[in-house]
């Protein structure tokens, strides 16, 4: 077992999941409930790397931190590093792929939440973000969990843009997936195997805790 890769993909998937919760939240909710203009495109975009190859994101990411570009200039400007096969930036392009993880399943969850609700929330003198507090985000929680243990489990798999933008730094960008890419070239299928079942195991407790808290709610809500 590959203990370093391990821990830089829980970090990875940790500080992933940790700032997409928030934007999940208010974004998923702003797309359930408001009518926003161009909303098709602002979906399509957020979904985007659901359907794109990860090495195409990889590159224009690349592109984008390249050392004359704004943000790649601008990084290394405020930190005197550069963002390109850093954890920085493989924290900054693991945001953006993990988008519709962290948006789709509370999106739908808040579009499930009855209209009346929020107008009795309203009539209650309930303002923006009491309502959301003690009305709303209730109802909405498994959406939230899901979201959170999609995408963290998601992290820990991801390779493509991993190898792109991170590369196969040791302790640094070299993730549990990398790693199991490496042993397999390696022909050290003993260390790949036991690798490759860790991340196997994660998945599959993760999905099924998603499952099993959202069938008990939906179970108390038809009582």
């Amino acid at each position: 077992m590959d203990w370093q890769a391990l821990k830089v993909s829980l970090e990875l998937a940790f500080w992933t999941s940790f700032f997409l919760f928030p934007i999940g939240i208010f974004v998923g909710r702003a797309l359930a409930v408001r009518q926003l203009p161009f909303r098709p495109v602002i979906q399509s975009l957020i979904f985007l790397p659901l359907v794109l190859p990860p090495t195409v994101l990889g590159y224009y990411f690349l592109v984008a931190i390249a050392p004359d570009a704004l943000l790649g200039s601008g990084w290394f400007w405020l930190t005197g590093r550069p963002l390109a096969f850093t954890f920085e930036g493989l924290l900054i392009v693991s945001l953006i792929a993990n988008l519709p993880f962290a948006i789709q399943p509370v999106q739908n969850s808040f579009a499930a939440i009855d209209s009346d609700v929020r107008d009795a929330a309203r009539v209650c003198g309930l303002n923006f973000w009491q309502a959301l507090w003690k009305v709303e985000l209730p109802l909405a929680w498994p959406g939230l969990l899901s979201a959170f243990l999609l995408t963290f489990t998601h992290t820990l798999g991801e390779f493509g843009v991993v190898l792109m933008v991170g590369g196969n730094l040791e302790g640094e960008t070299r993730t549990l997936s990398i790693a199991i890419y490496d042993e397999v070239q390696a022909l050290n299928m003993t260390a790949a195997g036991q690798m490759s079942l860790l991340l196997l195991v994660l998945a599959f407790v993760s999905l099924l805790l998603v499952q099993w808290k959202t069938q008990r709610f939906a179970d108390k809500g038809q009582r």
